[in-house]
């Protein structure tokens, strides 16, 4: 049963409502209130650490991405490529020549780093193997097709002959004979090959290769980058990412290190105010006052003005004048 009297209190409260929300001041305020009780709040007592973790494990590991999503990341990509600021934008115009240098140090400076890499480099059997065929082509190249044999005449008869006694001697072919040489030597030369490079990528060395480096790659335009990305095959590339992606969400190994990141996570920060957590993204009261508010106010202005926000709100307020205790107190039951 309706009442009069409750349907104007209602309709006084409704206009009351929207009169209030549609203020800038009211929202500015309110929002600074939130705020001012929320960072006092600490981690631990809004949030468990189950909750967070379930979140996590549920929306980002246990949900597959969009094939939407999927597409507009290859499109993004696709834009950033071929965007015509790339052709007026030079490389080192993007990246500040003084990190290029910090960069260059530190790359230079891990020297045991760097050896132990080209120790385990040298040593590797794909390494012997393919240093073995380029000397061994080498020479044979060296042997058939040299300066010497083509310009001085009778050398290369010479260097047939001198070949021919020499399988004569060992009772095989020349390139037998260089290919068990080196197979018998690898070791030898693998170390070598070592030092070699060590020597050439010393500290003082590397430093001042990926300086010149710099200086030649430094004027280059980002056009440039579409020379080594093929912008048309960037759906299947993308697609082959999200592949790996798709297998990597669904292993226990994932999830195991989701669950242990986010426990530590939340083990140091569990007792931090939200105050700080915010600060930690660079969100304070000034943001909250000006940017995030500029946001948000057209979403309640316009929830006020196509009368959502009113719908909503009539449901609580019938809820509430016509409970039983509201009726008595009106006097209306």
């Amino acid at each position: 049963m309706r009442h009069a009297i409750i349907e104007q209190l209602i309709e006084a409260q409704l206009a009351f409502i929207d009169q209030e929300i549609s203020q800038p001041e009211t929202i500015q305020a309110e929002f600074t209130h939130f705020y001012h009780w929320f960072r006092k709040q600490t981690l631990q007592e809004i949030w468990r650490f189950e909750q967070i973790n379930h979140l996590i494990q549920k929306q980002i590991l246990q949900t597959p991405a969009s094939e939407f999503l999927i597409e507009q990341i290859a499109e993004h990509i696709r834009f950033v490529l071929i965007h015509p600021a790339n052709d007026e934008t030079k490389i080192e115009d993007i990246i500040p020549v003084t990190t290029i240098d910090k960069m260059a140090l530190y790359i230079a400076s891990k020297s045991v780093h760097r050896q132990a890499l080209i120790k385990q480099i040298v040593n590797n059997s794909s390494f012997s193997s393919l240093l073995t065929q380029l000397i061994h082509h080498s020479i044979q190249d060296y042997i058939d097709n040299s300066v010497m044999n083509k310009k001085v005449p009778g050398v290369g008869r010479f260097m047939k002959m001198g070949k021919s006694v020499l399988e004569t001697v060992t009772d095989s072919n020349l390139d037998d004979t260089v290919k068990h040489y080196l197979q018998k030597n690898i070791v030898k030369i693998s170390q070598l090959s070592e030092q070699v490079l060590n020597h050439q990528f010393d500290d003082n060395k590397l430093y001042h290769f990926q300086a010149n480096l710099w200086h030649k790659i430094k004027k280059v335009p980002l056009s440039s980058l579409r020379n080594y990305i093929e912008v048309n095959d960037l759906p299947k590339t993308v697609g082959l990412g999200h592949e790996i992606w798709e297998h990597l969400r669904q292993t226990d190994y994932l999830k195991k290190q989701v669950h242990d990141g986010v426990y530590a996570w939340y083990v140091h920060n569990q007792a931090r105010s939200f105050d700080l957590l915010l600060r930690d993204l660079n969100i304070d009261e000034s943001l909250i006052q000006n940017e995030l508010q500029t946001l948000l106010e057209p979403i309640l202005q316009k929830m006020v003005a196509s009368e959502h926000l009113r719908c909503r709100a009539r449901i609580y307020l019938e809820k509430f004048y016509y409970s039983d205790q509201a009726l008595t107190i009106l006097d209306l039951k």
